[in-house]
């Protein structure tokens, strides 16, 4: 009978859309590894939550450290109640937490939600903080989802994920790399607060406007661009170096979007390459942005596949399930190829689940 793993993948990503829980089951065989999403849900985060998740990096040490455990119940407490609405019994926990500070450059990267404080709600044994050992190792600590596109999702040419920011998986010359392109919602999603929305529905409010060349031409002029992989992105970045073009630029808001969104698919198209045709599954929320889809796939000759809505929306917490089981067994799940690291590593800190009496 072949093995099943069960685990509960756990991600909050840059864009605060919420917490993503995804209970996900593995197997394995002669044709590699095979994975099916079982239940998943997306879970708001309270008003209060988000603004102290938007505000965590001005916190002082103490109040980040408050925060760092308050998290980690907050996650316990809705995996359980997950666990309860599905009558399911996973083996195992896997929780990326919400990014604070990334700045690898420097060595540092932090992400909130205690492991500690989710196998003590849970009882489950949690594994968390999966960036830290590649950073120590002169990686980027990021993205680090290629592994499982490389191992779950390696029949397509590229994966490209549209979520906070826009990252991009392939294989070159025998090797997977991958890096993130540049931010897609969590600029998106800032510029559409300003019209009092959570998001742009569909790319409506995008749609409507006028491409401006010269705040297109500066966003691709920022010194990114021109890096070459292994590279990273974090909100630091977006504060200093997107968000002061877009708000001293005079044009109107839908202008910003319309072209910001061609940036995006620029960059995107720049990053695939001028390679052989091939297949670009693209997951995340932006996928749902149907302007951006458009101009993505006006922009590259890639075949562009948008897939189910689970795969859409719970990819990454499927990956860092996946991550999970590999870090329990010892295997590698981030990639040298990928982060630029001195090494593959095995990253990720494991608190055993001690049943409550």
């Amino acid at each position: 009978m072949k093995k099943i793993f069960p685990v509960i993948g756990v991600m909050s990503g840059t864009s605060l859309d919420g917490l993503d829980i995804a209970y996900c089951e593995f197997s394995r065989d002669k044709r590699g590894w095979q994975y099916r999403i079982v239940f998943a849900e997306t879970v708001a985060y309270s008003q209060e939550w988000k603004q102290r998740l938007a505000e965590v990096e001005r916190m002082s040490a103490s109040d980040l450290a408050f925060a760092h455990a308050e998290y980690g119940h907050l996650i316990g407490k809705e995996v359980n109640r997950f666990i309860r609405h599905y009558k399911i019994r996973p083996s195992w926990i896997a929780s990326h937490g919400h990014t604070i500070f990334h700045q690898p450059g420097k060595g540092m990267t932090l992400q909130i939600g205690s492991g500690a404080a989710i196998a003590a709600e849970t009882g489950i044994e949690t594994v968390c903080d999966f960036r830290t050992t590649d950073v120590a190792l002169g990686g980027q600590g990021a993205p680090l989802v290629p592994v499982g596109d490389q191992l779950l999702f390696g029949h397509f040419t590229y994966c490209l994920n549209l979520g906070g920011f826009a990252n991009i998986s392939c294989e070159r010359r025998g090797k997977r790399i991958a890096f993130d392109v540049c931010p897609v919602n969590i600029v998106l999603n800032r510029l559409a607060g300003l019209d009092g929305q959570d998001y742009d529905h569909g790319g409506v409010l995008a749609a409507s406007g006028k491409l401006n060349d010269t705040l297109l031409g500066a966003l691709d002029r920022l010194p990114y661009y021109s890096a070459s992989p292994p590279k990273s992105l974090g909100k630091e970045w977006v504060l200093s170096e997107i968000m002061p073009l877009l708000d001293s630029s005079p044009i109107p808001l839908k202008d910003k979007m319309h072209t910001f969104c061609h940036h995006i698919a620029g960059q995107i198209a720049k990053a695939a390459g001028s390679g052989r045709e091939g297949t670009m599954l693209v997951t995340g929320g932006g996928a749902y942005n149907q302007f951006l889809v458009d101009l993505i796939g006006s922009h590259t000759k890639h075949r562009i596949i948008i897939p189910d809505d689970h795969t859409i929306a719970f990819k990454e917490a499927l990956i860092f399930a996946f991550l999970g089981i590999l870090r329990v067994y010892g295997q590698p799940n981030s990639l040298r190829s990928v982060t630029g690291a001195r090494t593959d590593a095995v990253g990720g800190a494991v608190y055993a689940g001690i049943p409550s009496r």
